[in-house]
């Protein structure tokens, strides 16, 4: 048995521990480039707080809240641009999965020439980055918890990931406090990708011991909690239990990556801007019922952990979740049409060729049609 597991990443979770941020960003720097989303951290008032944690660890704060929900490359090298010309020491993201990302690409840039694009697809490579520390405030991309940083190409709907060890977060700030002013929908959301993330990471062909470790675990505090939060906002155990369960996930996919669904998905939001989460509440359950095949031990597995018996019972036990949690959805409702699928499968193909070999069943181009039209 040979595997290597590598995730230098300081992880600081619990109520409370926002606090710690200044004491904690005044190793890498005395100015940092903050960056946000465009509203909900200002109105809840976390950005507000951070900034006055920050000041009192005597650390200056620029603030770059241009980021959108599935973060554009063009909008990383903007925040990298303001990181020089304010010659900022560190980068602070604070918000969900699509914040985190750019922050992460944003320090990547900053310390290297070209296009994103190329470093995203290996014609170039770097171990280069700026230190990088996250605070999220959805439980869903697990983002604080890997190499990764997806983006979207505005010029041909590419979606796909920034992959290097230089932006591990040098530090990650897990408050489940601040998960508590999501609405219900986000909710939702984030916490099906995050059950996504740990059942593609235990099932990947790609996966070890310690992914399956984690991931299973990750499984059961989701499907046990996840419904109970969503019905709860005030049960301060379960939120606890998903925002870890988030950052497993982001941890597992870092070392055994994704399968067919979010191979799938990106093209599916990065052709339409899709909530990403509602993209892969449509191709979910239909992957699953064209994959457990491939292996039935981990789908039993998942379908005992979820409550259920054999692997065959996972797609149903998926598609009871997804409607407990208001998630329900088909990629018609969500835009998507027929005459869209040769350009999705083309695209997957193309962006997703690794999450394609890592599911348990391989499929053909033909068979990710069909499976692309079962989700309509």
């Amino acid at each position: 048995m040979n595997f290597n597991y590598y995730l230098p990443v300081n992880l600081i979770f619990g109520c409370g521990v926002i606090e710690t941020a200044g004491n904690v960003a005044k190793k890498y720097g005395i100015k940092a480039l903050v960056v946000t989303g465009k509203a909900s951290t200002k109105k809840t008032g976390l950005l507000d707080k951070i900034i006055t944690i920050l000041k009192k660890s005597e650390i200056s704060s620029v603030c770059f809240d241009e980021v959108e929900p599935n973060p554009l490359t063009t909008t990383a090298h903007k925040a990298a641009e303001i990181i020089k010309a304010q010659n900022c020491d560190m980068v602070i993201g604070v918000g969900g999965g699509s914040i985190m990302d750019c922050a992460k690409a944003a320090a990547f840039i900053a310390c290297n020439d070209g296009d994103i694009n190329d470093y995203i697809f290996n014609k170039k490579t770097s171990e280069k980055a700026l230190p990088v520390i996250l605070i999220p405030t959805t439980c869903g991309t697990g983002s604080e918890g890997n190499g990764f940083a997806v983006l979207t190409n505005p010029e041909n709907g590419d979606k796909k990931s920034l992959r290097c060890n230089a932006i591990v977060p040098k530090s990650s700030i897990i408050d489940p406090d601040c998960m508590k002013t999501m609405p219900k929908h986000i909710l939702a959301s984030v916490g099906f990708d995050a059950l996504c993330h740990n059942i593609e990471a235990y099932t990947s062909k790609i996966a070890q011991p310690f992914t399956d470790i984690l991931s299973l675990y990750a499984i059961k505090l989701i499907s046990d909690d996840l419904v109970n939060v969503y019905n709860d906002p005030d049960y301060a155990e379960g939120w606890n239990n998903i925002t870890l369960a988030s950052t497993i996930g982001g941890m597992v996919i870092n070392t055994a990556g994704v399968t067919l669904a979010h191979g799938m998905e990106h093209p599916v939001s990065g052709l339409k801007n899709v909530v990403h989460g509602k993209g892969l509440a449509a191709l979910t359950p239909v992957v699953t019922e064209a994959s457990y095949v491939g292996n039935t031990a981990k789908y039993t597995q998942i379908a005992k952990t979820m409550g259920g018996n054999e692997a065959a019972d996972c797609p149903r036990i998926i598609r009871k979740l997804l409607k407990a949690i208001d998630l329900e959805c088909t990629l018609s409702e969500l835009g998507i049409q027929e005459k869209d699928i040769p350009w999705l499968t083309e695209n997957c193909i193309k962006v997703s060729s690794a999450n394609i070999a890592n599911n348990p069943v391989v499929f053909s181009y033909e068979e990710i049609v069909e499976l692309y039209k079962k989700s309509l």
